[in-house]
């Protein structure tokens, strides 16, 4: 085995196909086209790619996807602010020696320190990466950075589902319903498949006129990977129309069996109508009875109205890792560079 660290993904060798198959079954944010539109689209200026891996001849066994950020010797995880999850990417036998093998070559790179987020406390792969790190000398703690609501239906209809969500979200959505048929009359249009990308003008109507216009900067990343997603068929946009005027808009990715409600959004006008929760309920029918999926996960994010549609809230952290052998001055500057992190994300 070798550690090797490339700077361009046409670098990689072919091998690292099977790395990410194996990846984007646990999540959609760990997939390549994810990754690739990140480092195309939407790094900063001053960052760079840095993709850590441990090589047995030409076969991939590990990488860390990660960014360097010029004449700072801390290196970053891969992310974006629509980043949900990160982990590390391993071939599923002879971890031990593998996360050593790359634990042992980072401590050996002129670098200061790691900056891992958003992880699980629970990533097995990044637990033992952690441990490895700490044995090449290197210290490492946690710290939180948000919460994460998800569902999982273990069978259940939506019917059931329904049933077993508050009361006063059941009869909201109902009375609302009536109120926006009665009044104005709606349409539900569901896109999937190459449909997507037709109503996509329509998801960014919706944005222009709600809360998020900051949002729209992200386009050219979210355009990027919302294409290679849908092509892979993993995309469902809803959105609710009144008199063909677009209202609420959500885009969803389900993949192996899991939804990913990956952003929301609707038109302040309609708020008295709840349109985005009438919506909602209509997209979880369609995971819950059609696509059959194991888990709904509603990605970022503690606000109030997730409890009433989730069952278990999870919690995510910044790994930091930071080398032992730093003297004070660089320990403390270190310690700046974090503080100001958690502060801007």
């Amino acid at each position: 085995m070798k550690f090797v660290c490339y700077t361009d993904w046409a670098q990689l060798p072919a091998s690292a196909s099977a790395l990410f198959a194996q990846a984007e079954r646990d999540s959609v944010f760990f997939s390549r086209p994810w990754f690739e539109c990140l480092t195309a689209t939407a790094l900063e200026a001053d960052h760079t790619l840095v993709l850590a891996c441990v090589l047995s001849g030409d076969k991939v066994l590990a990488m860390l996807p990660l960014m360097q950020c010029v004449g700072v010797k801390i290196w970053y995880s891969l992310r974006h602010g629509f980043t949900p999850l990160y982990s590390l990417l391993i071939a599923e036998d002879a971890q031990e020696q593998i996360l050593f093998c790359l634990a042992q070559g980072l401590s050996q790179l002129p670098i200061n320190g790691l900056l891992l987020e958003p992880v699980a406390d629970d990533d097995h792969k990044l637990n033992g990466l952690e441990k490895c790190l700490t044995a090449a000398g290197f210290n490492c703690e946690r710290r939180f950075r948000h919460y994460n609501w998800v569902h999982s239906p273990q069978g259940e209809s939506y019917a059931e589902y329904m049933a077993a969500r508050p009361t006063s979200l059941r009869n909201t959505i109902e009375r609302k319903k009536r109120k926006l048929e009665r009044e104005h009359g709606y349409d539900i249009r569901l896109f999937t498949g190459d449909e997507v990308l037709r109503g996509m003008p329509d998801y960014y109507a919706v944005y222009h006129a709600s809360w998020k216009q900051n949002e729209i900067r992200n386009a050219p990343f979210q355009d990027c990977f919302l294409e290679k997603f849908t092509r892979a068929e993993w995309s469902r946009l809803g959105i609710l129309y009144v008199k063909g005027k677009p209202v609420a808009a959500q885009l969803w990715f389900v993949h192996n069996q899991k939804a990913s409600i990956f952003r929301l959004a609707y038109d302040k006008a309609w708020r008295p109508y709840s349109t985005g929760s009438i919506l909602t309920s209509f997209l979880m029918e369609h995971v819950i009875d059609t696509d059959r999926v194991t888990e709904i996960d509603f990605l970022i994010g503690n606000e109030a109205y997730k409890q009433d549609w989730m069952s278990e809230r999870r919690e995510r952290f910044l790994l930091a890792c930071v080398k032992n052998i730093m003297t004070v001055s660089r320990s403390a500057q270190f310690v700046e560079v974090f503080k100001r992190l958690l502060k801007m994300r």
